[in-house]
């Protein structure tokens, strides 16, 4: 049996999954933010419950925020800030007295969705991140693509491809930048640029309500967005080439920007046609901490 670990910056989730996939545990707990060494206790507390109801141990994967550096083994580019600097890769395993994997959550995201998710069996599968944040992962053959410096798929803190002047420099990003595409195309960036538009200070769940519900200046604003969307997956796919494009996080349970995005994105791709599939995660909240599970996949 396979234990995986989603450690998101409000809750820890958990759940173990035998080998045909079935759930046989699952928890959540609060994340103790702020508090490394009780974030330490909470992951090792989370995976006794789970396997003594399980009836068992497991290997244990963990998805999380940032990544594992390659180069000193600390843990860089968490948005969960007191992880980074951290040795959590080292102190997990110490915990739990056993080898661990700890994988990005955008790429634990595509491993779940290759497995056994809206993209099982593809080879090469990118798997889209769209809603407090921006970020996206990679898998091939239902493994993560971490790639050398850890940082594969970190898609959300890339320019804006071909800018207007209108967009440019862009608005700030918390990284140092301006203009980066989670800035655009966040729920919270969706809402900063309605606001632009109209003056009026609104969420990204309330442009679209105001969507469906006929607001021209909604409507322009999420004419905006696709566009943005549509250059910004292509500049990836000029890259990658998938073999099938998953969206999850929130704005992915949105199919008025799901259906349309193929004809965003098909006039940017350098081919003679695009026809990728482009589908919502199957098994949308909980595909990071299923896809942590089956970080062991094939070897466990």
């Amino acid at each position: 049996m396979r234990l995986g670990i989603d450690l998101g910056g409000t809750k820890i989730a958990g759940i173990i999954l035998d080998g045909a996939g079935r759930t046989r545990a699952e928890a959540r707990v609060p994340t103790p933010r702020g508090d490394y060494p009780g974030t330490l206790r909470a992951v090792a507390d989370l995976v006794a419950r789970l396997e003594a109801e399980a009836g068992g141990p497991c290997s244990v994967g963990i998805g999380m925020p940032g990544a594992i550096s390659a180069r000193t083994g600390l843990v860089k580019n968490a948005n969960s800030i007191w992880l980074n600097g951290r040795p959590f890769l080292a102190d997990i395993a110490n915990v739990l007295g056993r080898p661990v994997r700890v994988e990005n959550d955008a790429n634990c995201l595509a491993v779940s969705e290759a497995v056994d998710g809206a993209a099982a069996g593809a080879e090469v599968v990118w798997a889209i991140i769209l809603g407090t944040g921006v970020g996206s992962g990679i898998a091939l053959r239902g493994r993560a693509l971490s790639g050398r410096d850890r940082i594969a798929g970190e898609w959300g803190h890339n320019p804006l491809p071909a800018p207007t002047d209108a967009e440019r420099p862009g608005p700030p990003c918390y990284c140092g930048r301006s203009g980066c595409i989670e800035t655009w195309l966040s729920g919270p960036g969706l809402a900063a640029d309605h606001a632009r538009r109209t003056g009026a200070g609104t969420t990204g769940e309330a442009v679209i309500a105001a969507f469906r519900a006929g607001d021209a200046a909604a409507r322009a604003s999420v004419a905006a967005y696709l566009d943005r969307l549509g250059r910004s997956v292509a500049h990836v796919v000029n890259i990658l080439d998938p073999d099938v494009i998953v969206i999850g996080g929130g704005l992915s349970r949105v199919p008025e920007l799901i259906d349309p995005l193929p004809q965003a994105v098909a006039p940017h791709v350098f081919s003679d046609a695009f026809d990728t599939p482009v589908r919502p995660s199957l098994h949308g909240d909980a595909s990071g901490v299923r896809g942590a599970a089956w970080l062991w996949n094939g070897d466990a």
